[in-house]
């Protein structure tokens, strides 16, 4: 079977089965929060009620489990090269939030050989029928691997903090996506969040500096969901390997996640097609193929 017929199959499969959205999370640099911003939504979003998953797309360097506190038996590693099925690979943590490990031995996606990422394609799609909401977290910076995560996913969450390194690695971010060959404006949307923030004005006047310069050079404006704040409280959550908004529900940054959960889920949000994982990584096959095609 081929890889135009393998895309095929999963496209009429789309017609027939639920699709889980999926949510991109990313920053220009490491160290800025963004495994703490993937976990933390997740919690949220299971407080209402959704089941979620998160994939652990930096490769080689997982961070999800060690903030959760639990030991994958198996990761993403074993779907690949020892026959693994996707329920295998899961991991629950706490509040039943379920998470796949990149483990290590996968240097990215643009790395994976064509078997390799059918049988990602194949089993990944999967999870569509099992959750409502699939959290992608992915490596900091400008890798392809990171690259071809973003230009396949529809909702890109951008986590800046008001450091400059940020603040320029996110616009060198946006700028590399902005500029890649198969970015979609009609399909991806960014979104940013201000994390660790002194108040609610210096996050806004972080999202305003940013966005204007996007606004006015890369000519696709950003749409912000809100900040969190500063507060020791995560720090210590982080070191106790326990989310802050299970650890301390009533702590400023968990009341703030919250809201930027909700926020996602309004109902503005909830209109948007969800086209679920199944359609993730197809568009990632599809436009791998056709640039080989290309290529010849």
């Amino acid at each position: 079977m081929d890889q135009a017929e393998q895309l095929r199959i999963i496209k009429a499969n789309q017609q027939i089965r639920p699709t889980a959205r999926v949510i991109t999370v990313t920053s220009g640099k490491g160290g800025v929060g963004k495994s703490n911003m993937s976990i933390n939504l997740a919690i949220q979003f299971r407080k209402m009620g959704k089941r979620v998953i998160i994939l652990d797309a930096d490769f080689g360097l997982a961070n999800i489990e060690i903030m959760f506190g639990a030991v994958p038996k198996h990761n993403l590693c074993d779907l690949v090269y020892e026959g693994k099925s996707i329920s295998d690979i899961i991991t629950w943590g706490p509040m039943e939030v379920g998470f796949i490990s990149g483990g290590s031995g996968i240097a990215g996606m643009s790395n994976l050989g064509r078997d390799a990422l059918t049988c990602i394609i194949q089993n990944l799609a999967e999870l569509d029928a099992i959750t409502d909401v699939i959290i992608v977290d992915t490596g900091a910076g400008i890798s392809e691997s990171v690259l071809e995560f973003l230009v396949a996913s529809g909702e890109v969450l951008l986590v800046t903090t008001p450091e400059p390194t940020s603040i320029t690695d996110s616009y060198s971010l946006l700028k590399a996506l902005y500029r890649h060959p198969r970015f979609e404006k009609d399909y991806t949307k960014v979104k940013m969040v201000a994390n660790r923030v002194d108040n609610v004005k210096e996050g806004q006047i972080l999202f305003d500096k940013l966005n204007a310069v996007v606004t006015r050079y890369l000519k696709t404006p950003m749409e912000y969901l809100g900040c969190v704040p500063q507060d020791p409280q995560v720090v210590q959550a982080v070191m106790q390997q326990v989310p802050v908004s299970i650890q301390n529900p009533g702590a400023k940054s968990s009341q703030a996640y919250e809201r930027i959960a909700r926020r996602l889920c309004d109902k503005t949000q909830e209109e948007q097609k969800r086209r679920g994982m199944a359609a993730f990584f197809s568009h990632i096959i599809g436009t791998r193929n056709g640039a080989a095609k290309q290529s010849r």
